[in-house]
C-alpha cells in the first residue's frame, strides 16, 4: 500500500491518512476501539513528529513525538484539571517545564524521569512560595519558603550560605532580579523547534494542517500566564548535585597512573572500561547459577580478551585504542552482585550506558583515579598491584562475611578488572557501591579514622564537596537507643573481620543531610537536649525527634521504596522509641524513607558553643540524616610494615610513617566512634 487511504481493522480500529510501503507513514489519524484518537505525524507505524492524542480517559497530549512516545516539547492536560507544559523524554516529563495542579499549585523548574529534579519555584494556591532544589522528586532541604502575604523575591538566583563559620553547610538559592515577560514567551515558543528538528521528516505533507497544529500548540497557551508568574531564568537555574558533571578530572602532584591518562587518554580509559565490563557481564550472566567453588577464587579464574580497534569475531569495533582486558574471579563477583540484589542489565547500563562515566577529584593522597556512574550508584577506582593482591587474598573470607551479615557496612565490591595498553602499561580497577547514592542532598562528608595525626583540613581547601577529617568534626550524633546499638554492633563485627585479615588504615565515611538549618537550629541547655523521650517506649503512635524536623513512624513496605541500593541491602531497622518495631523516617513535607543500617538514619547533631562567662552550657542542635560505610579496606598491615622499614632505612621521621597493629587500630577506631561520634545519650 502507498499513498492516502483508509484502513479498518476487525477490532474496530481505523486509520485514515498517508501510507508508504505498507506502513503508516506521513500524516494521519488513528482511532482505537477504546476511544483514543491520535492525529499527527507517523513513521514506520509509530507516532513521530507533531501530533495530538486524546486518550479514552479524556487526557490530552499535544506536542512532539518520537518513535511512539512523547519526546521534545509538549503539553499534557489531565482530566482532573492538572496541566504540564514543557519538555519530555522517552515518554516521561524530563527537562524544563511548568506543572499546574487543579488546586492552584504550580511548579516551574527542572524534571528528570518524571520527577522534580534540580532548581525550581513552587507556588502554592494560597500565594505562598518555595524556591529551592529537588532531588528525584524530594525537597532536599536546600531552599527558602515565603509565606502568603509576604514580599516575594524576584527570580534571579544567587547563593547564600547557612551553617557554621565556614559557611559551606548549605547553599540556599534566593531570587533577586525579574525576568522580562518577553523572555518567558520566547523560551516557551522557541522550545518547539519543529521545522529544524524534523527537516528529514519529508513524509509529512499537508503543510497547512501541521502548521495549524503547531500554532494550536503554542498560541493562546494558558501556561504562558502561569510561566510569567513563576518561571525562572533557565540559565540561572542549575542542577544541585554533590558531584557535578563538569567537575575537573582528578589530579595529584606525585607521579601516578593518573599522569598518563589526562585529557583524551582519560576518555579512552573510560571507554575501555565500558567495553570490557559490557563484555564480561554479557559473558558470565548466561552461565547457570551455582555456588562458588574454591577454584573460582584461584589464579586461573580469569577472563582475558583482546579488543582491537577494528573489532574481531568476539569484540565490537570501537573508537578507543587497542587494549587487553582481564577480569578477575568473574563467577565470584557475579554471585556477589546477585547477593547484593543487583540486576545484571541495570548494572551494565549504569556503567556502560551512553551517558558514560564522570571524573571525580581524588579525595585522598593515593593518586587514584575515581569515576562515578551517571546515576551515582557506582564508584570506580584505580588500585595498585599490592591493593589488588590484598583484595584477591581477602576475597574468600570477604564473600563469606558479606553473606553472613547482610547489614555489613564494609564496602560493596562488584568487579575487579585490569586494562593493559600499548607498551605494557597496566591499569587496575575495582567497582564499588557509592555510599552516598541517596535521594537527599549530602551537605557534608567526613572520613574518620579515629586518629588525630594530620587529620584536619585547611580552611582554604574547604568547599561544599570537601571530604573532611577527624579534627574537623565538631559534632556529636545522638540517635535512638536501638539504632545506636545496631550500628555499633555491626561496626564491631566488621572491624573484627578486617582485623582477622590484617587490614588497617580503614575509615568510616560519614555523610550528613541537614534538615533546614536556618529554621531548625536551636540553642538549648544540655539537659533540655537529652530529655528522656526514650524512657517510655510505645508500640504505636509517632515520636517527634527534637527539634521537630524528623519523624519516626511504623514501617510500611507498600509506601516506602524497598528496592536494594548499591551500598546497602540489609533489613529495616527497629527503634526502641517505637516499641522495638521496624520504622520508617518521615521528613515532613519531603519524603518517607526506609531506615537501614548506614542509610536514612535519623540523629541529632549537637555542637558545644565556645562562649565564655556563661553559667550554662549552650549547644547548637541540628536534625540530620546519616549515611555511612567503611571504606579503604585494602591496606594490609604486613605490606605497610615493609613500607615503614623501607622509609626508616632512608632516615624518614618515624612518626610520619608509623604503622599501628590491626588489633590496636581496631580498638582505637571503635572507641573513637563510641565516645566521640555516637556517644550514648544520658
Amino acid at each position: 500500500m502507498i499513498g492516502k487511504g483508509l484502513i479498518v481493522w476487525s477490532s474496530g480500529a481505523q486509520y485514515e491518512g498517508e501510507i508508504s510501503g505498507g506502513y503508516l507513514h506521513g500524516y494521519g489519524t488513528l482511532t482505537t476501539p477504546s476511544g483514543c484518537i491520535y492525529r499527527g505525524g507517523w513513521s514506520m507505524n509509530a507516532q513521530h513528529g507533531i501530533g495530538l492524542k486524546k486518550y479514552s480517559n479524556s487526557d490530552v497530549y499535544e506536542g512532539l513525538w518520537k518513535e511512539g512516545v512523547p519526546e521534545g516539547s509538549g503539553r499534557y492536560t489531565w482530566n482532573n484539571g492538572n496541566m504540564y507544559v514543557g519538555n519530555w523524554k522517552n515518554g516521561k516529563i524530563d527537562g524544563r517545564g511548568v506543572m499546574k495542579w487543579g488546586n492552584g499549585d504550580t511548579f516551574d523548574g527542572f524534571w528528570l524521569n518524571g520527577l522534580m529534579h534540580g532548581s525550581g519555584v513552587y507556588r502554592f494556591g494560597d500565594g505562598s512560595l518555595y524556591i529551592g532544589t529537588w532531588n528525584k522528586g524530594l525537597k532536599d532541604g536546600k531552599g527558602v519558603f515565603y509565606p502568603a502575604g509576604s514580599k516575594h523575591p524576584s527570580l534571579k538566583l544567587h547563593s547564600q550560605h547557612y551553617g557554621d563559620d565556614n559557611g559551606f553547610l548549605l547553599n540556599v538559592e534566593k531570587h533577586v532580579a525579574p525576568i522580562p515577560k518577553a523572555r518567558v514567551k520566547r523560551s516557551l515558543s522557541e522550545s518547539i523547534p519543529v521545522i529544524s528538528r524534523f527537516k528529514s521528516f519529508r513524509q509529512i505533507s499537508h503543510t497547512q494542517r501541521t502548521s495549524s497544529l503547531n500554532m494550536n500548540l503554542i498560541a493562546h497557551d494558558p501556561a504562558h500566564d502561569l510561566a510569567r508568574d513563576c518561571a525562572c531564568d533557565e540559565s540561572s537555574l542549575t542542577l544541585s548535585n554533590s558531584f557535578d558533571e563538569d567537575q575537573p578530572e582528578a589530579s595529584v602532584k606525585k607521579s601516578s597512573c593518573l599522569d598518563s591518562f589526562k585529557g583524551r587518554r582519560s576518555y579512552y580509559l573510560k571507554l575501555n572500561l565500558q567495553l570490557g565490563i559490557r563484555y564480561t557481564v554479557g559473558k558470565i550472566t548466561p552461565v547457570p547459577a551455582r555456588e562458588v567453588r574454591s577454584s573460582d577464587f584461584g589464579d586461573r579464574a580469569r577472563i582475558r580478551m583482546y579488543f582491537p580497534r577494528a573489532g574481531s569475531k568476539l569484540t565490537p569495533p570501537h573508537c578507543s585504542i587497542n587494549f587487553y582486558w582481564k577480569d578477575y574471579c568473574p563467577m565470584v563477583f557475579r554471585n556477589l552482585r546477585e547477593m547484593f540484589k543487583l540486576d545484571a542489565a541495570e548494572y551494565m547500563m549504569s556503567i556502560c550506558g551512553d551517558s558514560g562515566l564522570r571524573d571525580l577529584s581524588s579525595p585522598g593522597k593515593s593518586g587514584s583515579i575515581f569515576y562515578l556512574s551517571k546515576d551515582d550508584r557506582f564508584v570506580i577506582k584505580t588500585v595498585n598491584k599490592s591493593e589488588l593482591k590484598v583484595l584477591l587474598n581477602m576475597l574468600p573470607k570477604y564473600y563469606r562475611h558479606v553473606g553472613d551479615h547482610e547489614n555489613t557496612l564494609i564496602t560493596k565490591f562488584f568487579g575487579l578488572h585490569r586494562i593493559k595498553l600499548r607498551g605494557g602499561k597496566k591499569v587496575r580497577f575495582v567497582v564499588m557501591g557509592n555510599v552516598f547514592c541517596t535521594e537527599l542532598q549530602i551537605h557534608r562528608r567526613y572520613d574518620l579514622k579515629g586518629s588525630s595525626q594530620g587529620r584536619y583540613t585547611s580552611n582554604d581547601k574547604i568547599n561544599c564537596n570537601t571530604t573532611l577529617k577527624d579534627l574537623d568534626l565538631k559534632y556529636e550524633f545522638h540517635m535512638d537507643k536501638k539504632l545506636r546499638e545496631s550500628l555499633l554492633k555491626q561496626i564491631s563485627l566488621d572491624c573484627k573481620f578486617l582485623e582477622s585479615q590484617h587490614i588497617i588504615d580503614y575509615s568510616l565515611l560519614l555523610g550528613l543531610h541537614f534538615r533546614a538549618p536556618e529554621n531548625l537550629k536551636a540553642f538549648v541547655e544540655h539537659r533540655e537536649l537529652v530529655q528522656h523521650q526514650e524512657s517510655s517506649p510505645s508500640g504505636d503512635g509517632e515520636l517527634m525527634i527534637f527539634p521537630k524536623g524528623l519523624l519516626l513512624v511504623s514501617h510500611e513496605p507498600s509506601i516506602v521504596n524497598t528496592a536494594p541500593g548499591p551500598h546497602i541491602r540489609g533489613n529495616t531497622l527497629r527503634a526502641y522509641s517505637m516499641g522495638d518495631n521496624e520504622v520508617d523516617l518521615l521528613l515532613p513535607g519531603t519524603a518517607r524513607l526506609r531506615v537501614q543500617l548506614g542509610v536514612n538514619m535519623p540523629a541529632q547533631a549537637t555542637r558545644k558553643l565556645q562562649e565564655e562567662a556563661k553559667e550554662v552550657e549552650l549547644f547548637e542542635v541540628y536534625d540530620v540524616v546519616l549515611y555511612m560505610g567503611i571504606i579503604d579496606i585494602l591496606q594490609n598491615y604486613n605490606m605497610k610494615k615493609k613500607i615503614e622499614h623501607a622509609y626508616k632505612s632512608l632516615q624518614f621521621d618515624p612518626m610520619t610513617i608509623s604503622v599501628v597493629e590491626p588489633k590496636m587500630y581496631d580498638e582505637r577506631f571503635i572507641k573513637f566512634l563510641e565516645e566521640k561520634v555516637f556517644p550514648e545519650t544520658p
